[in-house]
């Protein structure tokens, strides 16, 4: 019982760390996606005789945060990060959540949202006037031209934010908070990039070979189990004097 419960312990975190994986190549072409990470720790079980018993234990998952490659799209509505920081949305519990993807997208109304999400800015949820051309600066100020022209004005500053990235978490929904719902400042030095999208940061090819190692792992626990139950029926065989 031992060796089978040793062996479902592993073949457990081999299963969450495929998920992970398949999670990780589903999003090879989701703009400003990181890369999630498993975490398994081992740990070592207490009780009567030699405490010589290592299981497993899943961690929740880390994130990779390295920079994805910047792809010129030439439109004016994309934004990219360059180096550390976020861009500022509303979650759907109207909390503040942070996001790398920058294709941002207007409606009816002037509302500028990220995949659904309200653009935050210093003043709160970005909302455009009738315009004829736009205009990002790199400290996240918006400038339009009017409909009908005009001289350049400025509307609005993106609230864009560099909180420290071991105090932040990934939700379901692939945005990123701090703990508590605390809310990050706006950093002056956290640089905008507009006609550019960050590309994910996952490497398909690593992701690829990674679950092929990680589904060799949950073969071998297999068949452990298996060799346990062999065992287990021997015995049961020597008992029983059959």
């Amino acid at each position: 019982m031992q060796l089978l419960y040793t062996a479902l312990s592993g073949a457990k975190q081999n299963q969450i760390a495929m998920q992970i994986r398949a999670n990780n190549l589903a999003n090879v072409s989701t703009t400003g996606f990181k890369a999630d990470l498993e975490r398994t720790v081992a740990f070592q079980l207490e009780g009567y005789g030699f405490e010589t018993r290592q299981m497993s234990q899943s961690q929740k998952a880390g994130t990779d945060f390295a920079q994805g490659q910047l792809q010129s799209t030439g439109r004016s509505l994309d934004l990219a990060i360059q180096g550390e920081g976020f861009l500022t949305v509303a979650g759907e519990d109207g909390q503040q959540a942070y996001t790398r993807s920058g294709n941002l997208m207007v409606g009816a109304q002037g509302e500028v949202t990220i995949n659904g999400r309200a653009v935050l800015t210093m003043g709160g949820p970005l909302v455009l006037p009738e315009y004829q051309q736009i205009e990002f600066g790199r400290d996240g100020t918006v400038s339009v031209i009017p409909q009908g022209g005009g001289a350049q004005i400025e509307v609005a500053q993106l609230q864009l934010v560099s909180p420290d990235i071991a105090n932040l978490t990934k939700g379901q929904d692939g945005l990123f908070r701090l703990a508590d719902n605390a809310i990050a400042g706006q950093d002056e030095q956290v640089q905008l990039v507009s006609g550019f999208l960050e590309s994910s940061n996952v490497n398909a090819v690593h992701e690829l070979v990674s679950s092929m190692a990680v589904n060799r792992q949950f073969e071998l626990q297999i068949k452990m189990m298996k060799t346990a139950d062999t065992i287990a029926q021997v015995g049961n065989k020597l008992v029983g004097g059959s």
